[in-house]
């Protein structure tokens, strides 16, 4: 079968041949690939950037994005059946940590973890696919077009999560995820796939949500924001330090841009008892200066909290699949047009080295 990989460390994908996957435990399930979505971890992992390969090899079969449909299951499996869509997770355990045995890899301590398509697993950029069943989720057949989503949409999902534990452990007048979420001004810094997605999961959820990014309003970004009921800000026009101004103090900052200064400077718009949640990862390794102290003291004096937060566990892409579903039901076709660009699997250099403007998620498919 074929498969899109690359050498770690090297620029440049390429197509190589490998044996197709078949069972070998009675709780693996092999999967037909038919979509896998590119992010930027991709494009870092095809611009020679970090990756690693599988033990004793040198080549790393990439993607972790991805939708398929069941074609065998071993005797154990009793979650899927033949031709369930499904979706599998992307980190595994190290299996000695806390979090790790306690079925959460997304948390792992011991940093000995592997990611299918990025760090020591090959991914899902393939004809076909094994995996067992404790990593998969099944898909409702209504959602095979827009199903590639899930991935992105849990990494959102266990941003949100998070941010509720929070605020619900520390604020004595929340009781649920309404209070946290519900009438509340979120602002999504960088509307790409992750920042949209995080979008849509608290519109869902009766949040006022403005979206921060440095695109022109008639554009697919933030015209599918304003088309959910959102609110777009074009970062060229406003500065941070007019957007509570303008908007007022935000309850909450979802961060997807991964540009370092500009995550540090929007501390200046959260509010009192706020809370800030990174998922953006900054690339490169140039020196940020900022106002330390005075960082340290408005983090301190108005009882505010940054959290990172990164990958997602099974039960985030459950959500995620919920999510979608409803998204579906409240916003019709929206949802779909985060999909912009679907490319077949036999160019890859065109899907990962070309990325457009008007990009907002390319999916590459295996149909």
């Amino acid at each position: 079968m074929k498969a899109i990989a690359v050498t770690p460390g090297q620029a440049g994908t390429f197509l190589v041949d490998r044996e197709e996957p078949l069972l070998h435990a009675p709780d693996e399930i092999v999967v037909k690939v038919l979509d896998v979505g590119i992010c930027g971890t991709d494009r870092e992992e095809a611009a020679g950037g970090r990756s690693k390969p599988p033990e004793g090899s040198q080549e790393l079969v990439i993607g972790h994005e991805m939708l398929g449909i069941v074609q065998e299951v071993g005797k154990a499996v009793t979650l899927v059946k033949t031709d369930d869509p499904v979706v599998f997770t992307v980190r595994r355990g190290c299996g000695h940590c806390g979090a790790c045995t306690g079925g959460r890899p997304d948390m792992c301590t011991s940093g000995d973890y592997t990611e299918r398509g990025i760090w020591g697993r090959d991914g899902y950029q393939a004809a076909f696919v094994v995996d067992r069943e404790a990593y998969c989720v099944k898909v409702p057949q209504e959602l095979t077009d827009i199903g590639v989503l899930v991935e992105p949409l849990s990494v959102a999902e266990k941003a949100i999560d998070e941010s509720v534990l929070i605020q619900k452990s520390r604020l004595p007048y929340v009781h649920d995820a309404a209070g946290v979420l519900a009438d509340r001004s979120i602002l999504v810094a960088g509307l790409g796939p992750v920042g949209l997605l995080a979008a849509f999961a608290l519109r869902l959820r009766g949040a006022r949500v403005y979206g921060l990014d440095v695109v022109d309003e008639a554009s697919p970004r933030a015209s599918l924001l304003t088309g959910i009921g959102g609110t777009y800000i074009d970062g060229r026009k406003h500065a941070v330090d007019d957007i509570t101004g303008v908007y007022g103090k935000m309850d909450m900052v979802f961060e997807a841009t991964g540009v370092a200064p500009l995550e540090l400077n929007l501390l200046d718009v959260l509010g009192t008892n706020g809370l800030y949640v990174l998922t953006g990862i900054p690339g490169g390794d140039r020196t940020v200066q900022v106002h330390g102290a005075e960082i340290v003291r408005r983090l301190v004096l108005n009882n505010q909290v940054m959290v990172g937060s990164v990958n997602a566990s099974r039960t985030h892409y459950a959500t995620a699949v919920d999510d979608l579903l409803r998204a579906r039901q409240a916003y019709g076709p929206a949802v779909d047009r985060l999909i912009t660009q679907r490319l077949p699997y036999k160019d890859p250099k065109e899907a990962f080295m070309r990325q457009t403007a008007e990009e907002i998620k390319t999916v590459i498919q295996w149909r």
